[in-house]
């Protein structure tokens, strides 16, 4: 009786650790949001004259994504079944490179405005965006292992590439604020 109780328990928890491709797909969603919304904060932001205001905006907006990231790492790793159909895994992996020239803007758009953050009254802020960098790229790293420990073996080596170019992004990214 005492080990099928704890047998059941297990079960129980286990269970409740599960996602489903459906539980992914929203998480892209929420990313996808919260990506543009990074996206249009770095791209209101002046390459010169900007604002604090405008400047913890992207900061905000990089501790949203950030979050929604490790949430969707943490489902993607945990999708049933692992790994997904070949069906399932090509509407994945699309709904993620889609995402990619939206970062690549967002790097870039960063980069670009290094000097402004610079220039602002109160110092620290390009530290801070460097350090939203290394969080961001974190997060990025851990759903991009995700990904490629879900997916069908026919789609592993288009995920890594995918992997591979937003890493190298973001390294370019990072760079700039070394």
């Amino acid at each position: 009786m005492r080990f099928s109780s704890v047998f059941v328990l297990a079960s129980l928890v286990a269970s409740s650790f599960a996602s489903t491709v459906a539980d992914v797909q929203a998480d892209i969603a929420d990313i996808t949001t919260k990506l543009h919304a990074l996206d249009d904060s770095i791209t209101a932001f002046p390459t010169s004259g900007g604002t604090l205001t405008q400047a913890l905006a992207i900061h905000n907006n990089a501790v949203a994504l950030g979050s929604s990231i490790d949430q969707g790492a943490t489902d993607t790793a945990a999708v049933t079944p692992n790994p997904v159909s070949d069906a399932d895994g090509r509407s994945i992996l699309d709904s993620f490179e889609a995402l990619e020239p939206t970062i690549n803007h967002a790097l870039v758009g960063i980069v670009d405005r290094k000097a402004a953050f610079t220039a602002l009254p109160l110092g620290g802020i390009p530290a801070l965006v460097k350090q939203d960098l290394a969080n961001l790229n974190a997060s990025t790293s851990n759903i991009e292992a995700a990904l490629i420990g879900s997916a069908p073996a026919g789609l592993v080596g288009e995920a890594t590439d995918l992997k591979n170019r937003i890493d190298a992004a973001f390294a370019t990214a990072i760079a700039a604020y070394a």
